[in-house]
């Protein structure tokens, strides 16, 4: 073993770095270590180059409850939020634990020693290192970062000039004075249209069908003004915790009013680009509000594109390439110099992490999710994964605050192993995700279940996984403890706040 540490995060993203810092400072006598396959920190946020790329959450949610974000600008791009990564890993030392340039493969756990045996590759020598652990923090994210989706398009051949997809994007792709045609109406394709509209003599956003989208300034007017007058942290806790509110209510609001919610959005679309612009046809999805993520529009700069002639959304259908641009199904043709495809992602769990329980190999996509972080019959393992319909950080934060809760119940209480198990014969079965976007029903099935009923259940709701994982305790009758005489040990404590 070249090295053996108490905690081996996977993945030195928004996630890992996050749980470091959980680590530093609330298990300060545990030693860990993070695994990074690439050469930089920051996951999405150093992985993706393209033009304009920015969050589409605010980062007073985005942002670590612990870490005050300080720039004006609430709507951030990429290399801000980089910087703020990095600016917080090295504020808590956490960037000198990190071992770059190793791929996570094969985890292989052994009850009898209760502890884990990963095997990493090394990305740049292929040579397979070992690490060994007592508990495993996967913070892989969930989407492949080797390749972004793009469908199967007839005649891609022909077509003379450059595709490029948004994750493979580099910085000697010239668009400067050239027709542009990006494929996909989701956030990738929303933020590049108006920044490739800047040097391009003209972008069109080819769609198959519409998507719903929301213009909000970049700059939190409130946060501004309250920075007057509060501290930083006051500040950022207070819009923290308002955004929360807002942006759970909208969501319910627009589950339970679809009807009402479709129209108010619409009317939004309207008041941007006039009544006479065709927004049903290129704006009225075809689907109610948030059964699929909605597009964030900061400071509408995306409308302000379209009313200045330097962009435009075309609603179609491909049929095939050609040389000079594409034909559609409708008959009419696109001529372009560069295609951009903002497909969508690959989705993938655990970043194909092969798991070993006892010589058992684990099949995860058979697994159900325990407070949407542990997995059945799996020790000493928890995941980071984000909201769907809200900022990734604030699920991702409270998963954190549980795992060195449950890593300083354990060592307290003298156990070695803990694995969910589920002894309620009447909870069912539901998928993980229940978004039906393109790019979650091809993925699904790869991923573990949920239940219909707690601790089982993904609540997708940040106040009720505030009372579920923060404030309750840490003993429950669906936790199997392991002193280390390998006997059963649960106290059977009632699950309650």
């Amino acid at each position: 073993m070249s090295e053996h540490v108490d905690v081996l995060i996977i993945g030195a993203g928004l996630s890992g770095i996050g749980a470091g810092c959980h680590l530093e400072t609330k298990c300060p006598s545990r030693s860990y270590a993070i695994l990074e396959r690439r050469q930089d920190l920051g996951g999405t946020w150093s992985l993706f180059q393209y033009p304009g790329i920015r969050s589409d959450s605010d980062m007073y949610t985005l942002g670590y409850s612990f870490s005050p974000w300080k720039d004006p600008k609430s709507i951030a791009d990429g290399p801000s939020i980089l910087n703020y990564v990095r600016d917080t890993a090295e504020h808590y030392g956490v960037d000198r634990k990190i071992r770059y340039g190793f791929q996570a493969k094969r985890a292989f756990w052994s009850s009898s020693e209760s502890r884990w045996t990963v095997e990493a590759e090394c990305v740049e020598s292929g040579e397979v290192q070992r690490f060994s652990c007592n508990f495993i923090f996967m913070c892989t994210g969930y989407y492949n970062y080797d390749a972004g989706y793009t469908p199967d398009f007839e005649g891609v051949e022909r077509f003379e000039g450059p595709i490029v997809h948004p994750q493979k994007w580099t910085e000697d792709i010239d668009y400067a004075g050239k027709r542009v045609v990006v494929i996909g109406s989701g956030a990738t394709a929303v933020t590049l249209v108006p920044e490739l509209a800047k040097q391009a003599s003209h972008v069109t956003m080819l769609q198959r069908s519409p998507t719903y989208m929301v213009s909000a300034p970049s700059v939190d007017r409130m946060a501004k003004w309250l920075r007057k007058w509060l501290p930083l942290k006051a500040t950022y806790e207070i819009v923290r915790w308002r955004n929360i509110v807002f942006g759970l209510g909208f969501f319910n609001f627009c589950r339970r009013r679809p009807k009402v919610a479709k129209k108010l959005l619409l009317k939004g679309i309207e008041k941007q680009l006039g009544s006479d612009y065709d927004i049903q046809t290129h704006f009225n999805p075809r689907y109610n509000p948030w059964e699929q993520r909605m597009c964030l529009v900061p400071d509408s700069d995306f409308f302000d594109s379209i009313k200045a002639g330097s962009s435009s959304v075309v609603t179609d259908e491909i049929e095939t390439f050609t040389e000079k641009g594409l034909k559609l199904v409708s008959g009419a043709e696109l001529p372009a110099d560069l295609i951009v495809t903002a497909t969508g992602l690959n989705l993938q769990f655990f970043s194909d992490l092969e798991i070993t329980v006892d010589g058992a190999r684990m099949d995860l996509s058979q697994a159900m999710a325990y407070k949407g972080m542990m997995f059945t019959d799996i020790p000493n393992l928890a995941s980071a994964f984000g909201y769907t319909n809200a900022s990734w950080t604030l699920k991702c934060d409270l998963t954190c605050e549980y795992v060195v809760r449950l890593l300083n119940h354990m060592e307290k209480k003298g156990y070695t192993q803990c694995r969910p198990h589920l002894t309620d014969s009447t909870v069912g079965e539901e998928p993980m995700l229940d978004f039906n976007s393109g790019y979650i029903q091809r993925s699904v099935h790869k991923f573990p279940n949920q239940g219909t009923k707690d601790p089982w259940r993904l609540h997708q709701n940040y106040l009720l996984d505030n009372m579920a994982i923060r404030l309750r305790q840490i003993e429950d009758p669906q936790l199997e403890f392991m002193g280390p005489d390998l006997q059963p040990e649960q106290e059977a404590a009632p699950d309650v706040a």
